[in-house]
C-alpha cells in the first residue's frame, strides 16, 4: 500500500505542521509512521517527535499495516475515534446539501467547492462526512439530486424539464443513474410510474395481513397491516401512476417464502429484491441481513460494526425507511437503553417476531 502522495489534497506540510502541534482535531484522518521504530500513531501521540525525513503518513491505519508498521501502545491509533468537531462538520455540510438541493449541478457537487464554503479543506470535509454519514457529499448530494427529480416528475414536469431542474447536464447522467435506484427507467417513472407494472397480493399470516409486491426485476415491497385497501393505498402512494395487479397465483410463492420465514422464525428469505435506496441504507440493509436468527444488535454496534462508528442515528434512519419487512431483518435492532424500540409496522409485531426467533437460538 503506498503512502499518500503530497499531491493530495493536503500537503505533506499540513500533515507534518499538525503532528508538531499533536493537534487531536485531526486524528483519524491521517496517521504517521516512523521509518526507524517501525511504529504508527495518531497526529496527537504525546510521544516524542520524530525526524521529518523518517517519517510517512498513511490515509488509514490498515493503510499503515499493511506496509508493515505496528500500531502505537501509547496514542492507539488503530482503535475508533469519536470526534465531535468532525461530526459538526459533517453536519454542517449535510445541511448545506440539503439547504441547496433545488441547485444542486455538476459544480455545486464540488468537493472543493464545499470545503470552501465551509472554510475547510476537501481532505478533511471528505472524510469527516464519510465517517459520520457513511457515504461521501458527492454520494449524498447525488441522492438527493435523484430525490428531487423523482418530485418533479410526481408534479406533472417532463422528464425533460425534471432531469434539467434537478441538475443533471444531460439525459445520459439520469439514466446511468436511475436503474439501480428507480427501478425502472426515468421515462417509466414520470408521473409516479406511469407504464410500469406491479404486482402483488395480501395473504393473512401469523402477524397480520401480509402484502408483498414486485416488480419484473424483483420484490419491491412487503408490509404488514390490519386492512387490505389501506396496505394497497399505501403501495401506490409510492407509484401512483403505476399499474398495480392483485396476482395470488404469480405471487404466491414469494408470498409463501416470507410467510414460512416468520412461521418458522428461522428461514432466511433469499429472493431478488427491487428497491431503492442511498449507499449508507445499503450498507446497513446488507449487515442486517447477515445477523443470525435470535441475535439483536443496537443502532451503535451497526454503525461501528460497518464502519461508521458515529452514525447510529444514521442507521436508526435506515431501519425506518427499510420496504422489506422481515426480508430485510429491521426488527433485530434494539435501543442500547433496552426494550425492543420502535417498528415500522407496530412494535407488538416486532416483539413477536424476536420471540419466534428466540426459540430457534
Amino acid at each position: 500500500m503506498q503512502a499518500l502522495k503530497e499531491i493530495v489534497v493536503m500537503d505533506s506540510s499540513t500533515f507534518w505542521q499538525s503532528i508538531l502541534d499533536r493537534d487531536s482535531s485531526m486524528d483519524g484522518q491521517f496517521v504517521f509512521a516512523v521509518a526507524t521504530t517501525g511504529v504508527y500513531c495518531r497526529p496527537s501521540c504525546p510521544a516524542r517527535r520524530p525526524q521529518r525525513h523518517n517519517v510517512v503518513f498513511f490515509e488509514r491505519s490498515a493503510d499503515a499495516e499493511r506496509a508493515g508498521f505496528r500500531a502505537c501502545r501509547r496514542c492507539k491509533p488503530n482503535e475508533d475515534v469519536v470526534d465531535d468537531s468532525r461530526r459538526i462538520l459533517a453536519e454542517r455540510a449535510f445541511r448545506l446539501i440539503d439547504e441547496n438541493s433545488a441547485g444542486l449541478d455538476n459544480r455545486s457537487l464540488s468537493l472543493t467547492l464545499l470545503a470552501e464554503q465551509l472554510k475547510v479543506s476537501p481532505f478533511q470535509l471528505h472524510r469527516a462526512f464519510k465517517q459520520t454519514f457513511g457515504l461521501t457529499p458527492r454520494q449524498y448530494a447525488e441522492s438527493r439530486r435523484l430525490a428531487r427529480f423523482k418530485k418533479n416528475v410526481r408534479n406533472g414536469d417532463t422528464v425533460t424539464d425534471a432531469l434539467y431542474e434537478a441538475g443533471y447536464g444531460s439525459s445520459s447522467r439520469l439514466y446511468e443513474k436511475s436503474s439501480a435506484r428507480l427501478g425502472m427507467t426515468p421515462a417509466s417513472y414520470q408521473r409516479g410510474g406511469k407504464g410500469a407494472r406491479i404486482h402483488y397480493s395480501i395473504v393473512t399470516s401469523d402477524l397480520g395481513l401480509l402484502l408483498t409486491a414486485a416488480t419484473e426485476r424483483g420484490l419491491c415491497a412487503v408490509r404488514f397491516g390490519e386492512d387490505k385497501k389501506k396496505l394497497v393505498d399505501e403501495l401506490q402512494k409510492e407509484f401512483p401512476k403505476a399499474e398495480l395487479i392483485p396476482d395470488e397465483a404469480r405471487m404466491a410463492k414469494w408470498s409463501r417464502m416470507v410467510s414460512d420465514s416468520i412461521r418458522s422464525g428461522k428461514r432466511k428469505v433469499e429472493l431478488p429484491l427491487d428497491i431503492q435506496a442511498t449507499v449508507f441504507e445499503w450498507k446497513v440493509w446488507n449487515y442486517l441481513r447477515t445477523l443470525p436468527v435470535g441475535v439483536t444488535n443496537t443502532y451503535g454496534e451497526i454503525a461501528k460494526a460497518i464502519g461508521q462508528p458515529t452514525a447510529s442515528r444514521a442507521v436508526a434512519r435506515a431501519c425506518a425507511a427499510n420496504p422489506l419487512a422481515v426480508v430485510i431483518p429491521c426488527h433485530r435492532v434494539v435501543p442500547a437503553a433496552g426494550g425492543i424500540g420502535g417498528y415500522r409496522w407496530d412494535a407488538k409485531r416486532k416483539q413477536k417476531i424476536l420471540d419466534l426467533e428466540s426459540r430457534q437460538k
